[in-house]
């Protein structure tokens, strides 16, 4: 249902954008999220936007370098990471959500993971 992309390596400091595209209509009415998980650490909540796209919500380590946006006309989500730094180093997923959580629980399709490499 969810498929992301648009990872890689990118230098510290750089930016990279991520898409992810919803197959189907499952998904209408969902929050979206973005999850990343680094090695040997748990999923982290990188952040959130709601169906209507009015409202974002972003983890403390992200705030201010990464926004969410999504088209809803095209089923597509995207995370703009600017700033990067080599702590930003993780698999990427998206998921979604009947209603806003920045925790995994309830969130009940997940895209395949992206891998984002920022070197120092």
């Amino acid at each position: 249902q969810l498929q992301a992309s648009g990872g890689g390596l990118v230098q510290a400091g750089g930016s990279l954008r991520l898409s992810c595209a919803a197959s189907g209509r499952a998904t209408d009415g969902y929050s979206m999220a973005w999850f990343r998980q680094a090695p040997d650490r748990d999923r982290e909540f990188v952040g959130l936007v709601t169906w209507t796209g009015k409202s974002t919500y972003y983890g403390d380590s992200v705030k201010g370098r990464f926004t969410i946006t999504r088209d809803n006309a095209k089923n597509m989500i995207y995370l703009q990471m600017s700033s990067l730094k080599p702590e930003d180093t993780a698999v990427y997923y998206c998921a979604a959500r009947n209603g806003p959580a920045a925790i995994m629980t309830g969130y009940a399709y997940w895209g395949q993971g992206t891998l984002v490499t920022v070197s120092s």
